[in-house]
């Protein structure tokens, strides 16, 4: 039985030295278009003689602030979550230090059905509540199992008869015994948890790529072309909208509304956030996180792909444009920021933020300043000499003072939240793009190729 270790594995472990380049390949057209350019094709000249120096990774790296290299970081104590209802866990995203044992085993693993290739691909992590696990796969089939042995309870295949091709992923959420989906065919389903039987089905104005978001008896969606309707949970009737800013570009996937206290917090494609009411739609406040610096059309996007944290009355997010900040929840008062820039959700554990940056960098930020604790390079390329086949990762989630983060080469690595030390890695069936997810002591990850693995 393959075990995942997840405790130190050496104390003089080093990594390989992170080179620069752009890991992004893909600027997706919400016209249905894409353009992708190959940044990692080789000199055709010989190359000059001499040690070459990456000057884009000293401009554009994490460094730590010296003022508090001696301070050590606190962490709650872990506490046991039964479920992961949502994407990023709860609708405010906020799920802190969870539980899990020091050494997990591999329990059970099952095909979900068609995974990522070179037209679909998975986007939507897994969720738990009610014993069952939910997973909806690239070609929009979603399916429940038992959370004891794998073992499949029910099967639905979600694609309207009049539209039997191209997918865009959307997502699922689980709230009060149903199961929410929003698809690439600018629907919204419901379904019963336990049986999968349909309980509405209703139009929304545009394609989803990013899960619902459930609380109140309210479901919100956000549609590819930056539109917001929330609904009655019940009924599906719609209950108000509200539009952004439209984008010509984006990058692929999106991000689900954090939702907390009475107000929905929405990351648009445009860089803006945008602070609602819930029960009307009514504006709060609206800020941006796009910046002027970056002149590259592609890091120029100011997309913010990683889901808003709302935690204590504040605010956390980050684009990919190289901005991060944390505002007031009730006025939009931007308290810091940050020139950081990430596609990943940021993870909030007690007076700490954990994130993953576009430079493949894992760091501890300090949650009320904004300062940086540590920094950690994680590996860029599966080949470091020839720096081919770039890694992308996803996560970081906390899990009994490991952060777990995974990767597009097939393997999870535990850092310490502490210190940044690497504490342990595993192989994994295949590339991961969709964060793991934690509920129940268990350790759930949705391989590329749509297989589904339970750790406990």
């Amino acid at each position: 039985m393959m075990k995942l270790r997840l405790k130190i594995l050496s104390r003089t472990a080093n990594l390989t030295p992170a080179f620069a380049a752009l890991v992004l390949a893909s600027v997706i057209l919400l016209g249905g278009c894409s353009a992708v350019t190959d940044y990692f094709e080789k000199d055709k000249e010989p190359p000059l003689p001499g040690d070459r120096i990456s000057v884009l990774l000293n401009q554009r790296g994490l460094s730590s602030d010296p003022k508090l290299a001696n301070v050590q970081i606190l962490l709650p104590a872990p506490e046991p979550n039964n479920d992961w209802p949502q994407a990023g866990g709860y609708p405010n995203h906020a799920m802190h230090h969870m539980q899990a044992p020091d050494t997990i085993n591999k329990a059970w693993s099952v095909d979900i059905g068609d995974g990522s290739d070179g037209k679909e691909r998975l986007a939507s992590s897994p969720v738990v509540a009610d014993g069952r696990v939910f997973a909806i796969d690239a070609l929009s089939v979603v399916s429940a199992y038992d959370v004891g042995n794998g073992n499949r309870l029910w099967r639905r295949d979600l694609t309207p008869e009049e539209d039997d091709e191209g997918h865009i992923p959307g997502g699922i959420a689980y709230d009060g015994g149903n199961i929410y989906i929003s698809t690439g065919f600018a629907q919204a389903i419901a379904l019963d948890a336990a049986t999968g039987a349909e309980i509405w089905r209703q139009p929304i104005s545009g394609p989803a790529r990013a899960a619902p978001t459930v609380r109140g008896g309210r479901v919100f969606i956000l549609t590819v072309d930056n539109k917001v309707v929330a609904m009655n949970a019940k009924t599906g009737k719609t209950l108000w909208t509200h539009a952004g800013a439209a984008e010509s570009s984006s990058l692929l996937g999106s991000a689900s509304p954090a939702v907390d206290a009475g107000i929905i917090v929405i990351p648009y494609t445009s860089g803006d956030l945008v602070a609602l009411k819930v029960d009307s739609g009514r504006l709060l406040w609206q800020d941006t996180l796009s910046t002027i610096k970056r002149t590259d059309v592609v890091s120029n996007l100011a997309h913010i792909r990683g889901r808003p944290v709302i935690d204590r009355g504040r605010v956390f997010a980050i684009s990919h444009a190289g901005l991060m900040a944390s505002f007031d929840l009730r006025t939009g008062r931007r308290l810091w920021q940050q020139e950081i820039g990430g596609l990943e959700s940021p993870w909030v554990a007690g007076n700490y933020i954990f994130i993953i940056t576009n430079d493949a960098e894992i760091a501890a930020i300090s949650r009320d300043t904004g300062r940086i604790h540590w920094v950690r390079a994680l590996p860029r390329y599966e080949n470091t000499e020839t720096q081919e086949d770039p890694i992308i990762w996803t996560g970081p989630i906390l899990v009994s003072d490991r952060l777990i983060a995974a990767g597009s080469h097939g393997q999870a690595i535990a850092v310490s939240p502490y210190t940044g030390r690497i504490l342990g890695n595993v192989e994994l069936p295949d590339g991961i793009s969709v964060p793991p997810v934690v509920a129940g002591g268990s350790v759930y990850f949705l391989a590329d190729d749509a297989e589904l693995v339970a750790y406990r």
